[in-house]
């Protein structure tokens, strides 16, 4: 991505904007959700109707022609009917230092990291009949995303929201990090990626050898080469826990 110019502006690398404050005058900060590479991620309420949205703001230097929010803001409309993306709503433009701040306004989803939720599990982790409904959830929508021609690049229990659970899971994913059109070892990285987090959800390698055949037999020891073989799609692992038999 090109540097920032030599123009007089200060290098910004936080907002810290404090709850209460007003921006734009639409908008209500509540509170500071996370922070990272290229900018800050706020809960915000909008004034004229109370709805709060989640607003990203983009550091300048990380967002030089516009060019990582307009990334953001055409995928995530591009995406807008994968139930698992968090919906794109507006941008918009505050300045602070005497500099003009870009950021993204899109849905707020209450819920909870899948690593929190994991870790307040008997043991931080699930058993292998809800595992494998969420597995299921997961290949269903990474699917969704593979098939309009795009791919996450990072799923971790880090970036994926819990909103519900039961007899299936409510997912949505955060940080969709990576620019540029997929190349088969994209599409590939989120298989094998959604394969690490099911066994992670597992327990890992702590419990993996009383796991039951079924379970062993999706995480095919977590060996690239073999994962890729029985899966060669999302859609396939899907298809497979749709149709897989116990024992």
């Amino acid at each position: 991505m090109a540097k920032l110019k030599d123009s007089g502006k200060s290098r910004i690398d936080e907002f810290n904007f404090y709850p209460g404050r007003v921006l734009a005058g639409k908008y209500e900060v509540i509170t500071r959700l996370g922070a990272g590479w290229e900018g800050e991620v706020y809960l915000i309420r909008e004034l004229a109707t109370g709805i709060e949205r989640t607003a990203k703001f983009f550091f300048p230097q990380r967002n030089i022609k516009d060019r990582a929010l307009k990334f953001y803001a055409t995928k995530l409309h591009k995406l807008r009917q994968c139930p698992i993306v968090i919906q794109y709503h507006t941008q918009d433009t505050i300045v602070y230092r005497r500099q003009p701040i870009r950021f993204l306004v899109s849905e707020f989803v209450e819920g909870e990291l899948l690593s929190h939720f994991l870790d307040r599990q008997p043991g931080k982790r699930l058993q292998p009949f809800q595992t494998i409904h969420l597995l299921h959830a997961l290949a269903r929508g990474i699917e969704c995303i593979h098939r309009m021609g795009e791919y996450h690049g990072d799923l971790h229990t880090d970036n994926i929201i819990v909103l519900r659970y039961g007899l299936s899971f409510d997912l949505k994913l955060i940080d969709m990090l990576h620019w540029g059109a997929p190349r088969s070892e994209n599409i590939q990285d989120d298989v094998v990626n959604l394969i690490r987090i099911f066994y992670d959800a597992l327990g890992g390698q702590k419990y993996y050898i009383k796991q039951p055949p079924e379970v062993k037999a999706i995480c095919c020891g977590l060996k690239r080469s073999l994962i890729l073989k029985k899966f060669k799609s999302a859609g396939k692992l899907r298809e497979y826990l749709e149709t897989m038999q116990w024992d």
